[in-house]
């Protein structure tokens, strides 16, 4: 089947393995993207990185935390420039809207936009806000937490980076320990609270990849194949250090877990993570062509 140059170019950002490895591995899997991820690191030509979406979009993610009702909200609205998401304006009303999600619960961006927000529903007041900047701003998601115990948010760089988790069986005194958790989800990406958490066909599908990997070594290639699993059984120990928030190294000493270091003081619920945009593609042109066009503009007017 025919690859095109775009298709190359997405698992080459997704990779990082070279161009004419990446068309090949296309090739081999007849074009399916996470195919071509498999055998690129099957192959030892791509690391073993997570599953990440090219963050295109602007905006902004904000959070919003009611101790005394124990609910907390992570929220994402986005418009078209940068120049935009870093205003005063729009963060205060990123910062509205995230109160009014606090404080009616609504299930769905479509029910937020019938909740009330100065007199008006939040469906008007974005397009009035729309308005007022001149740029499209719009909703795109929000989470809730509700719980008996503690939420801690982090909002990293303006609202590119944003996270909220929830801690309970919480000892007083404990939430710089808490923060710091928070910082440790934003700065090392975890996807699981601990290895119990990976789903057994992440595992199942770990273990065939790194067998492969072993498989296509020379080091290994002569290896009885219940060796090898061995291995594989050790090598499993990366995975989770790198993957669950419990067994990372801590950002602030990595002599220690982060397990080590919440001990006794609270356990981890739940987490969510954000990155501003990811998953949105947003139209990038070839700059030459862009003048290009510009100027073929003036020419007509």
């Amino acid at each position: 089947m025919a690859i095109s140059a775009q298709d190359v170019m997405a698992l080459r950002d997704k990779s990082g393995a070279g161009m004419l490895d990446c068309k090949k591995a296309l090739i081999d899997a007849d074009g399916d993207m996470e195919k071509a991820v498999e055998l690129l690191r099957e192959r030892g030509i791509a690391k073993a990185v997570k599953k990440e979406s090219r963050i295109a979009a602007e905006g902004a993610v904000g959070a919003f935390v009611c101790p005394k009702c124990g609910v907390g909200v992570l929220l994402e609205i986005n418009c078209e420039s940068d120049f935009v998401s870093k205003g005063d304006k729009f963060h205060d009303i990123v910062n509205k809207v995230a109160e009014v999600i606090a404080a009616d619960k609504p299930a769905s961006v479509e029910e937020l936009n019938a909740c009330k927000i100065e007199g008006e529903t939040v469906k008007d007041y974005i397009t009035n806000a729309t308005a007022v900047i001149g740029e499209k701003i719009s909703v795109r998601r929000f989470e809730i937490y509700e719980t008996n115990g503690k939420i801690e948010t982090y909002i990293h760089m303006g609202g590119k980076v944003g996270v909220m988790v929830e801690a309970v069986d919480f000892t007083e005194g404990s939430e710089e320990t808490l923060h710091d958790i928070a910082l440790q989800i934003a700065a090392s990406k975890p996807s699981y609270i601990t290895d119990s958490d990976v789903p057994a066909e992440v595992i199942a599908k770990e273990k065939e990849i790194m067998l492969v990997q072993m498989q296509n070594d020379e080091k290994n290639a002569k290896k009885p194949k219940e060796i090898l699993e061995k291995i594989v059984m050790g090598k499993m120990g990366k995975f989770y250090s790198e993957n669950c928030l419990l067994k990372q190294a801590f950002v602030k000493d990595d002599s220690q877990t982060v397990e080590q270091v919440i001990g006794k003081k609270f356990k981890v619920a739940r987490f969510v993570r954000w990155e501003m945009g990811e998953g949105i593609e947003k139209k990038h042109e070839n700059l030459q062509d862009e003048v290009a066009k510009q100027v073929e503009a003036m020419k007509k007017n």
